[in-house]
């Protein structure tokens, strides 16, 4: 790089260089193929951090991407009351493990009133409830929360499945452009047989199909991750607990399939940084989108 650097700066033909065998400062004569790699060195001055939300926001509406991480405007909303549920479920969740690896009980009834102390606590008025005009309201999310949580407990306890090995990991790992990835998988865990499980929870209401689950970007990028760490993993399966149906769905992927993904993202985060023009795209997303009244195709509805 420092080569590269001097050629730019003052278009010298020879450097001088040490010899790392002998440690002799000799003259290198520069040539063609450095010169070549200029440009392709230089086109990322910065290193960017995405992620399968980041990508999706673009994929959803680009307009929306430019406000949030280009502009880097203010929500105009707290939360919507979906996502404000599935995060105190997944916060309950990831309690419920914690005092398990340090061998601690907790039993249903402790993990019900841990999670609406949670609810209680962090709630507020100003998260937005979409579908009111469906006669829905806080108390019914709250409830179907509380559910989840209760059939989860009920279908795996002792919760002796897997020896858990992290719970919302916080890493990252390098795209072939050299932009970053980020990780972080609600539980990662391994059988005794040498398996490991990637597993992500979703409190959607509705359930995800072995199609979906097979063409799944998110968690199969974390899977990469794992395979990177954790090298003597036997087979790395991704599953997904679709806890409003208290059931799960399995996916595995070919070190070719794993590849190919890379390549797809490193083309989509291209596609994002050349554009230079950012429409807005309608859809059912906007009602819950928090920068509305900067957008003009919500604005002329």
């Amino acid at each position: 790089m420092k080569i590269i650097e001097k050629l730019k700066e003052f278009f010298i033909e020879e450097i001088e260089v040490k010899n790392t065998f002998t440690n002799d400062v000799v003259l290198h004569t520069i040539q063609k193929h450095e010169i070549d790699e200029i440009p392709r060195i230089n086109e990322r001055s910065k290193i960017e951090t995405y992620s399968y939300s980041r990508i999706n926001t673009f994929e959803q509406c680009p307009f929306k991407y430019k406000l949030q991480y280009i502009d880097k405007e203010d929500s105009e909303i707290d939360d919507t009351i979906e996502s404000f549920m599935g995060r105190i479920v997944h916060k309950c969740l990831k309690e419920l493990y914690k005092r398990k690896n340090f061998e601690q009980g907790y039993s249903k009834e402790g993990l019900i009133k841990f999670y609406r102390e949670l609810w209680n606590k962090e709630y507020s008025e100003d998260i937005r409830i979409v579908k009111k005009y469906q006669g829905l309201n806080a108390d019914n999310y709250m409830n179907a929360g509380e559910k989840f949580l209760s059939d989860y407990y009920e279908t795996y306890k002792p919760f002796k499945q897997l020896n858990i090995l992290e719970l919302e990991t916080e890493d990252k790992i390098t795209l072939p452009d050299g932009n970053q990835w980020h990780i972080r998988i609600d539980k990662l865990g391994y059988d005794d047989k040498g398996n490991y499980y990637v597993c992500d929870y979703k409190t959607s209401s509705r359930m995800m199909n072995q199609r979906e689950a097979d063409e799944d970007k998110q968690v199969a990028m974390y899977s990469i991750w794992v395979k990177n760490k954790f090298k003597k993993a036997k087979s790395i399966k991704l599953v997904w607990h679709m806890l409003a149906f208290n059931q799960t769905i399995v996916s595995e992927r070919t070190e070719e399939e794993l590849n190919k993904l890379q390549n797809e993202i490193v083309n989509i985060i291209n596609k994002i940084e050349s554009t230079k023009d950012f429409p807005t795209r309608v859809s059912g997303l906007c009602n819950y989108c928090g920068f509305t009244s900067k957008c003009p195709a919500f604005n002329n509805r």
